[in-house]
């Protein structure tokens, strides 16, 4: 009985010094941690005020150059195959966004706006072009199978490439609120496709254009005097001579020619991206010619976006021309769409608006070429 209340005592205080001495080691662990978390806000603080972080990071203090070099887009280097990524901040992308979303759909909208405004206004004031000495009931052949095939090519793929392109240039602000996002992004999605595809017929069709036409459409000394005259548009009873293309039509051949060759290269650029460098070298032959002021590192970045931008406003201002040459050639002038229609116009449209080429075909003088003949 002794033997076991004296084990029990060794057990009783054997309990009591542990917890003596678990609560001595707490006590003196308490204040401990109370001054390492004092002593962390100390060197937080610190950190915060001069820079000085533990593990020599950077903290609130940088180098300004440095910075700014990151900021303009300096090239690092990473492991991956694609060695952009070693472009950490692209700041040519901020002003390229802001130009597009900003100037270039504001300014492009009043530039196709305003050609629509310009050709109503002019059609209540001049009205249709009428044939003054009326149908003679002859016709003339002015275009081959061959000139209408190239023509109604080009002329196709153009209005369904400025679709697509309008759509997907103004489609998320306008359309996404009436049909909905995702029946857009659908239609946004084949719109692409199409565009994409429809642009090899387009260079097939001009350069085809180029191939037929280019012989017709070199400047002469009558082109001075039309464009003086206005065409006649503006004017009853004048008529400047014409050889087979007309000054104002002379100006929509160029304008197709050279706007339509470099709305495919931008476009050739924006298919293939980053596998062309057309502006750095661009910008080279400019600057080699005395224009200042151009970039002369062009990353393959700025490539891509000086082709969408540039795609874009050539495309608008095409746009705006084809415009009026489909309002003269269909309801701004009696007779005019035959030519490209049936390719056979009638001969007192030929003889008002084309004077030298009818007396070209028919091997007569111009004052012959001219005279109307009697309608039937």
């Amino acid at each position: 009985m002794i033997e076991r209340m004296m084990v029990n005592a060794r057990g009783l205080l054997g309990s009591l010094a542990l917890a003596l001495l678990l609560l001595a080691s707490l006590g003196v662990a308490a204040p401990d941690a109370a001054a390492q978390q004092s002593q962390g806000r100390e060197i937080s603080d610190e950190a915060l005020s001069g820079g000085a972080v533990p593990g020599g990071s950077l903290g609130t203090s940088s180098d300004s150059q440095f910075w700014r070099e990151v900021r303009r887009g300096i090239q690092g280097s990473v492991s991956i195959p694609d060695k952009k990524a070693g472009v950490l901040v692209e700041s040519g992308g901020e002003s390229w966004q802001e130009f597009r979303d900003g100037p270039l759909k504001v300014y492009g909208a009043w530039v196709v706006l305003g050609m629509i405004a310009l050709l109503a206004l002019f059609f209540v004031l001049r009205g249709r072009i009428r044939i003054e000495a009326g149908r003679s009931g002859h016709v003339i052949e002015r275009f081959g199978d061959l000139d209408r095939f190239t023509h109604w090519l080009t002329a196709f793929s153009f209005i369904l490439l400025a679709i697509t392109g309008m759509w997907l240039l103004w489609g998320r602000e306008l359309l996404i609120p009436l049909i909905g996002a995702a029946p857009y992004a659908t239609i946004a999605q084949w719109g692409k496709y199409a565009h994409n595809f429809l642009s090899f017929s387009f260079i097939v069709g001009i350069v085809l254009m180029f191939v037929l036409w280019v012989a017709h459409n070199i400047p002469n000394r009558h082109d001075l005097v039309w464009l003086a005259k206005g065409g006649g548009l503006f004017s009853k009873h004048v008529h400047p001579h014409s050889k087979k293309f007309n000054a104002g039509q002379k100006l929509i051949f160029w304008s197709v020619i050279l706007g339509g060759a470099s709305l495919a290269a931008s476009g050739i650029g924006l298919m293939f991206p980053f596998d062309t460098a057309m502006w750095a070298k661009t910008f080279n032959v400019l600057a080699a010619v005395g224009i200042e002021g151009l970039p002369t590192d062009v990353t393959p970045r700025m490539e891509m976006q000086l082709h969408t931008i540039w795609h874009a406003t050539v495309g608008l201002i095409m746009i705006a021309i084809i415009l009026a040459h489909i309002y003269i050639g269909s309801v701004g002038m009696e007779g005019a769409f035959a030519a490209m229609g049936s390719g056979k116009v009638d001969e007192n449209w030929a003889r008002e608006h084309h004077d030298l080429w009818v007396a070209e075909v028919e091997n007569k003088p111009v004052d012959q070429a001219r005279r109307p003949l009697p309608a039937e």
